[in-house]
């Protein structure tokens, strides 16, 4: 849950870094918040549910991209990137092959390792 709150105070941050696990985990609970969504409004077609999920959907969006954004940061690859997403299945198949990807150790253009420890001084 700390991800992803995390993720949602950072929703228009589309600066610095995000490690894998603050990206997966922010999918996971938007994946489980939509299942929900849509069992409790009925689960048919056309119902509640779709309503809500859609709600849901809207709300998230921006963040969603934001963390994405982040996520290609960590992996030294421009945000640019994240366009990606409108590109039907390919699109989304490349995305999920650079988020599954370890953070780069060091420093890079886009800021500290989100993973590295500060030294005590």
């Amino acid at each position: 849950m700390e991800w992803y709150l995390k993720a949602f105070r950072q929703y228009a941050d589309f600066k610095g870094r995000a490690q894998r696990k603050e990206y997966w985990m922010f999918a996971l609970f938007n994946l489980v918040i939509m299942i929900v969504l849509t069992l409790v409004g009925g689960g048919g077609e056309g119902g509640l549910g779709d309503v809500l999920s859609g709600l849901y959907s809207l709300a998230v969006m921006v963040p969603s991209v934001a963390v994405t954004v982040r996520r290609l940061h960590d992996i030294g690859r421009s945000g640019w990137w994240a366009l990606l997403m409108i590109v039907p299945l390919i699109g989304a198949l490349v995305l999920i092959f650079f988020a599954i990807q370890d953070s780069q150790p060091e420093a890079n253009e886009y800021g500290p390792n989100p993973k590295a420890v500060a030294l005590p001084a």
